[in-house]
């Protein structure tokens, strides 16, 4: 199905659902003779997987990934690429009960519209469980990017209506959020318990941020740099909204004050998140996604049956109050994604 592929000089195609054997990509266009072992892909995988923090589901996935093909002696080879990682923790009688009902928020309503069928067990393909592919394969984009320097990362500027107000890169790696504002971090801890217990969830903003990326990457008019990355953060479940650099705030300004004055140290500011005309100038790409609460909750709430008879639902599980931090990780390789395919892109115009 040409919905489960992304991109076009570096394409990967995931697989799987979160109740089934297993998930997993495939990855097509990577080029040969990049160093790659299953060490490199866990230690993505690990940043993604459900830890300890108040916010984590208790489903607990080691994610090992198995790399298939397209490796020999330690190198890519040019060949596809197939990396399966099989779901250990799955536990599908959880959602017996609810079979036949439509879970608000979730996609069980409009996967019964679309193909009249739909695997119930945690959501089936549209369960975030399968971002785990995606960050695999962020894991071998990266591979692409590290000659030219580039870095990814990201941050959590905002949980549940809690904003960080400042920004110290020693304090995301210390707290469960990674939020760059340590008092705004324990603000989000004490509101995640209070929701927790409440048996709602909560969402929140993540910015990610690109450094050292060339100028002259990406394709006018449709294949724009920044509307690739739109593309590529929306196709994360949670997901509602991208905003680059200056993002909605670039409407309350006027021109002068939103243009990024040009000097010879550089660009005097990034209103525009590192890309103009939908092509990378050299400056930091910044990007914030707007994350919705989970729907799987314990508050019961009203829906119908699969035969259109009116029901309430508590949705039971194990689930994540909210999908920060976890989300973080998955962002980061969705931009490490794009980046690789519009690089490997330009060598074809250069």
């Amino acid at each position: 199905m040409s919905g489960s592929s992304f991109g076009k000089a570096f394409q990967i195609t995931t697989f799987g659902e979160s109740h089934g054997p297993a998930i997993g990509v495939v990855i097509q266009g990577c080029p040969p003779g990049l160093p790659i072992d299953q060490d490199l892909i866990q230690k993505s995988l690990d940043k993604r997987k459900p830890g300890d923090g108040p916010a984590s589901t208790k489903r607990k996935e080691p994610d090992t990934p198995l790399i298939l093909s397209g490796t020999f002696e330690g190198k890519t080879t040019g060949t596809p690429i197939m990396i399966m990682i099989k779901n250990r923790d799955a536990k599908s009688s959880s959602y017996e009960d609810i079979a036949s009902v439509f879970r608000p928020g979730h996609g069980d309503y409009t996967y019964h519209q679309k193909f009249g069928v739909r695997d119930y067990r945690g959501g089936g393909r549209a369960s975030a469980r399968e971002t785990a592919a995606r960050v695999a394969a962020g894991a071998v984009a990266q591979l692409v990017l590290d000659p030219y320097q580039i870095k990814i990362e990201s941050y959590t500027v905002g949980l549940g209506g809690i904003r960080a107000n400042i920004f110290d890169a020693k304090i995301i790696e210390k707290n469960p959020f990674r939020c760059p504002d340590m008092e705004a971090a324990l603000k989000m801890e004490k509101k995640i318990e209070t929701i927790k217990n409440q048996g709602d969830s909560l969402g929140g903003v993540v910015e990610i941020k690109a450094i050292n990326v060339p100028a002259g990457i990406g394709d006018p008019v449709f294949d724009k740099l920044d509307a690739d990355i739109a593309k590529a953060m929306m196709s994360i479940g949670a997901v509602k909204a991208v905003e680059i650099g200056a993002g909605i705030g670039a409407a309350e300004m006027t021109g002068f004050e939103n243009n990024d004055q040009l000097t010879q140290d550089g660009f005097a500011s990034n209103h525009s998140g590192g890309i103009l005309a939908g092509i990378s100038n050299g400056d930091d790409i910044i990007v914030r996604v707007h994350v919705k609460p989970i729907p799987s909750i314990l508050k019961p709430q009203k829906t119908l049956t699969d035969t259109g008879q009116p029901t309430t639902i508590s949705t039971k599980g194990r689930h994540d109050i909210c999908a920060i931090p976890r989300i973080n990780k998955v962002c980061e390789s969705m931009l490490a994604l794009v980046l690789t395919d519009h690089i490997l892109r330009q060598k074809t115009n250069r």
